[in-house]
């Protein structure tokens, strides 16, 4: 028997690799050491995975598994294509690194229920390839759902009155928007266009009613509420109440790069950029996406809270997505595209900063952050670097997407628009950049306190290494956003826009 890999294998891998982890972990729950080295095996088994899928991607290749059928006409299929295979890599690289950070924080903290946490996790990533990975709709609406599912014990971890409500606002947003107005808007597609497969250029036969288009893509927008995209934003904030590895796993792995890629696949495979970009709705949806960017910077400026400033950070750099794909034009989506890889690595950094903060000096708001980047020059260093990407400073890979969403700004006839990016980068830089200036730049307010910080600094640094790791990846993926692009090229129509 043939045993060798294929592309198809290969899907079914993305689901089993993590489906695995999450039951062996429970089995080997009372042995730390071996419950979180099948995490790492995972992980590692995934991300090679993924980079045998990609290159088959890479090559012209659009492997396929078929699953079965449902209510006799609904398919349920996995077919990976160059968009799917960036968000697949992104999360199970990062999954890597967060689990590392994991292991860190969750016994520098002595947090309870480590074993429940690491199979969650597992299973969220596991959802996070299905939606990757999904060939249609119907197909992503089920993984969609179970990520939702598989991130709520993760959120109300500990489990008290704080986090059963920041659990209880998140389920019923997410479950709520997508139910609401995420299923209705796929059904309509369906009675419309005959199908939900993702096909480049779109579905929608010509002759398509703008009305009928305009409504269903104001209904995909708000529905997709993993994009945050304002007022459907609130969970995100109160999804802050977890512990710093779930943050980090919703704001740069799995949730909210769920919702702006489900965004940005809609627009690209379900419309095509020409109808979204004639659709009426598109264009005041990016406006409301440009408000978000801004008025979600504005909000961030005003915490003190470390968690929450990057909660609202995330929500603004989230409408980027959702901005460039409003735009319908070959820049906008590209930078879209782009945004959700460069957001992922800058923004993991910030967060795995703020839980090493947490975890060596037991500090959460950003006013006790005095004199502290002198005893965690690495903390606060990787928070710096992490910052300088999110606002788009050259030579870091946040740079490139703001770029090519102005120029996308300009090609579709909204330049005007270019006045949001440009706000948000400057209140980005009044929000993260004092941060760090505050850790290396001022004294600290109890220089005895500091001193045990240092000596506690030497039994935590796998909370230390991970945010290196990543703001160094922040700076590599500067020099590979050309490789990226050209990865991603073949999501738009081969007439061009």
């Amino acid at each position: 028997m043939d045993l060798s890999m294929t592309p198809q294998i290969a899907l079914a891998l993305l689901l089993i690799i993590p489906l695995t982890a999450a039951v062996l972990i429970p089995v080997f729950g009372k042995s730390p050491n071996m419950r979180e080295g099948i995490t790492f095996v995972a992980g590692l088994a995934l991300l090679a995975t993924v980079i045998y899928l990609c290159v088959d991607v890479a090559q012209g290749g659009r492997p396929e598994l078929h699953f079965g059928s449902f209510a006799g006409q609904f398919d349920f299929t996995l077919k990976l294509e160059p968009l799917g295979a960036t968000f697949a890599a992104i999360a199970s690289s990062l999954w890597i690194v967060n689990s590392m950070f994991t292991l860190g924080y969750m016994r520098g903290n002595k947090e309870k229920n480590q074993t429940r946490f690491f199979a969650c996790v597992a299973i969220a990533i596991a959802a996070a390839m299905g939606i990757a990975a999904s060939a249609n709709l119907i197909t992503l609406f089920i993984f969609y759902e179970a990520l939702t599912l598989s991130t709520f014990p993760l959120v109300t971890h500990k489990g008290d009155d704080k986090a059963k409500r920041g659990g209880t606002i998140y389920a019923l947003i997410l479950m709520g928007t997508s139910l609401a107005l995420l299923l209705p808007a796929i059904i309509g597609t369906y009675v419309i266009a005959g199908t939900t497969d993702f096909q480049v250029g779109g579905i929608f036969p010509e002759g398509t009613s703008l009305l009928a288009t305009s409504l269903l893509l104001i209904l995909f927008a708000f529905g997709i509420g993993k994009a945050a995209l304002m007022p459907t934003h609130p969970w995100l904030p109160n999804a802050m109440v977890a512990p710093t590895p779930v943050s980090a796993l919703l704001h740069a792995v799995a949730v909210v790069k769920a919702g702006v890629f489900t965004m940005l696949k809609v627009v690209t495979y379900t419309f095509g950029p020409s109808l979204a970009a004639a659709t009426p709705s598109s264009t005041w949806l990016a406006w409301i996406a440009a408000i978000s960017i801004v008025l979600a910077s504005v909000i961030a400026l005003r915490q003190d809270n470390l968690k929450a400033r990057l909660a609202y950070s995330t929500v603004s750099q989230l409408s980027y997505v959702t901005l460039g794909a409003m735009l319908a034009v070959s820049m906008g989506i590209l930078g879209g595209g782009l945004q959700i890889v460069m957001h992922a690595w800058g923004k993991i950094t910030l967060f795995m900063c703020a839980g090493a903060i947490y975890t060596i000096a037991h500090r959460t708001n950003i006013s006790q952050l005095d004199g502290l980047g002198r005893t965690m020059p690495w903390v606060f260093g990787a928070f710096l670097v992490g910052a300088l990407s999110i606002i788009g400073i050259p030579p870091l890979g946040g740079s490139w997407p703001k770029f090519m969403l102005m120029m996308g700004a300009v090609d579709s006839g909204k330049a005007i628009l270019i006045a949001a990016l440009i706000a948000s980068s400057i209140l980005n830089i009044i929000y993260l950049v004092p941060i760090a200036i505050r850790g290396f730049m001022k004294p600290p307010a109890n220089p005895e306190d500091d001193a045990h910080i240092a000596e506690v600094r030497k039994k935590h640094r796998w909370v230390i290494i991970p945010p290196v790791i990543t703001a160094i990846g922040s700076l590599v993926l500067f020099f590979l956003a050309g490789g990226i692009l050209d990865f991603l090229q073949p999501i738009l129509p081969a007439g061009g826009l």
